[in-house]
């Protein structure tokens, strides 16, 4: 990571399928901001209507169902945020080039002329950086969690702002050694700091109620997870 990136956006996406030269879309976006390598606690997340039918295999993976994205906004309705939202700052994303894919290729939707992603941001892909200091072993985000001793055993079922939280701590973990999240590669920052600092970090962050819609629409999701996981959401089961 470059020191020049003050501000970075941790971000994930959720899809209907797996290749977007084969009409698939983004139904979810999850990103969080870092700056300095702090979590301020500020994110963006948004669910798509993706205007198409999603994949079996995908609904198993991230639980989002058709019914569920019935009611939500178009791409076109959200872009200006989300390029608002990561302009300028540094993209981490895992396995960068299928995220950027699906992004560039609903860029390429509206006709608008916007460009590509990479026109608003750098991008680091954390898995090109993981396989790089962890060659020949697994790099997959369950696989580092493990490495990296980070629990992530609510991760049942995938979600782009879940995923993108989780990220967002091994990025921190993975990259500790090469610049301290104190800011002075004097003191010998260690693991075992990085992980006190990343824990500190998330207990100071502000904590913001939940509206009802908020609330209604998280219920829905969950009972539309509960659907998809054959009665088997833990959230909804405790």
């Amino acid at each position: 990571m470059s020191k020049s990136h003050s501000r970075q956006i941790v971000l994930d996406t959720e899809t209907t399928g797996l290749n977007p030269k084969e009409g698939h879309r983004i139904i979810e976006i999850g990103c969080v901001e870092l700056v300095n390598r702090r979590l301020t606690g500020n994110h963006f997340q948004v669910y798509i209507n993706p205007q198409r039918l999603i994949d079996k295999e995908a609904i198993e993976v991230h639980g989002i169902t058709n019914e569920f994205l019935d009611d939500k906004p178009l791409f076109s309705t959200i872009v200006d945020d989300f390029i608002a939202f990561t302009k300028g700052a540094q993209l981490i994303i895992h396995n960068a080039p299928f995220d950027i894919g699906f992004l560039n290729n609903e860029y390429a939707l509206l006709n608008r002329k916007l460009g590509k992603v990479e026109d608003y941001s750098t991008v680091f892909d954390s898995l090109t950086y993981a396989r790089k200091k962890h060659p020949g072993q697994r790099n997959t985000l369950d696989a580092l969690c493990k490495r990296y001793g980070i629990d992530n055993s609510h991760r049942d079922l995938h979600g782009a702002l879940l995923d993108s939280e989780i990220l967002a701590d091994v990025y921190l973990l993975m990259t500790g050694g090469q610049s301290s999240l104190l800011n002075d590669e004097r003191d010998g920052t260690g693991v075992e700091q990085v992980i006190q600092r990343i824990s500190s970090d998330r207990a100071r962050l502000k904590v913001i109620a939940s509206s009802n819609i908020e609330q209604s629409e998280h219920l829905e999701r969950l009972e539309a997870i509960n659907k998809a996981s054959g009665d088997q959401c833990l959230w909804t089961n405790q």
